[in-house]
């Protein structure tokens, strides 16, 4: 609050008299940026990261932002951050994402019962990703990225060149499909000419993304495991593990050119764990709320420059 206290020091008309208090302040000027036009304020946007089964958090985060009437312009997300990015982008309210959140869980069990993973060691092959793409259409029906009240982007990776392919025109369901296949579990998905695979490999929070659609502000909730665990007992949580340290890798840099980050925390949880979605959600809800405030009055002062000038139009007018 000392923060926005000083830049409001700047701004604050004279004429509106002694300040309030820091509670009273805040709740003033989050009502005046929110009211803003979109016109007139920065374009803000939302950059939701991977994580598996822990980036359902991200579903637990838009609701405390939408609860605040946090204006979002723009959304970009990456893998299962994707997913809740394009249910979100199309115009469900958070707690219609539930939908999405019960379809994924559901299909996930069948996917990796200790019966499917066997057979699937035995067969050496991997997991089909259509069932990726027939939830979004579920979810969501068979729209393009035109057609989505807010734009979005999503990544996925070519896996023969290690290419960063971004996806923000066309076909949704496919784009997400592609984003959301985790490499070494699920096939790579071909489209496009090109064998797709999990975004999240080169882009784990995907600041760049919603900058390319035009944010000026970005806050990025982030879904990183603890990978400091013991050490993986199989094939799978070591291949887990190995995405959760390149993730991490990857969002140090990712999490400076985010202008707020909202950092979901979880301690140790299997990237398979998908009977602990709604747990996932409720942390998230909980890690927002904590950082509300704070994501408040990061954009409050970046948004000081257009309230100044209005107060001083308000002012002149008098």
């Amino acid at each position: 609050m000392r923060a926005l206290l000083l830049g409001l020091s700047l701004a604050w008309p004279a004429a509106a008299g002694a300040y309030p208090s820091d509670d009273l302040l805040r709740e003033h000027l989050w009502n005046e940026v929110r009211g803003l036009p979109a016109s007139e304020r920065p374009k803000i946007g939302l950059a939701l990261s991977g994580g598996s089964v822990r980036a359902l958090a991200h579903i637990g985060v838009l609701r405390i932002l939408d609860d605040a009437g946090f204006p979002v312009d723009v959304v970009s997300g990456v893998s299962m951050g994707a997913i809740v990015g394009s249910g979100y982008a199309a115009g469900l309210p958070p707690e219609k994402l539930a939908g999405f959140q019960t379809a994924i869980a559901a299909e996930a069990r069948q996917l990796f019962s200790k019966r499917r993973l066997f057979q699937l060691m035995l067969a050496d092959s991997l997991l089909p990703t259509s069932s990726i793409e027939r939830i979004v259409i579920e979810q969501l029906g068979e729209k393009r990225f035109d057609e989505l009240p807010k734009p979005f982007a999503c990544a996925a990776m070519d896996i023969r060149t290690g290419e960063k392919i971004i996806f923000r025109d066309g076909p949704l369901a496919p784009a997400v499909r592609a984003s959301a296949s985790l490499p070494g579990l699920f096939k790579p998905f071909l489209y496009r000419h090109r064998y797709l695979s999990d975004g999240g490999v080169v882009d784990y929070i995907p600041v760049d993304l919603a900058r390319l659609l035009g944010a000026q502000w970005v806050l990025a909730s982030v879904a990183e495991n603890d990978y400091s665990r013991a050490m993986p007992s199989n094939v799978l949580n070591t291949l887990a593990q190995v995405i959760d340290i390149r993730g991490a890798l990857l969002a140090e840099q990712q999490r400076k050119d985010a202008d707020f980050v909202i950092d979901v925390k979880f301690g140790d949880v299997d990237f398979m764990a998908f009977d602990r979605a709604e747990e996932m959600v409720e942390t998230g809800v909980i890690s927002a709320g904590k950082r509300l405030e704070a994501a408040q009055e990061s954009l409050i002062l970046r948004t000081l420059p257009v309230l100044w000038r209005r107060w001083t139009a308000q002012g002149a007018q008098k």
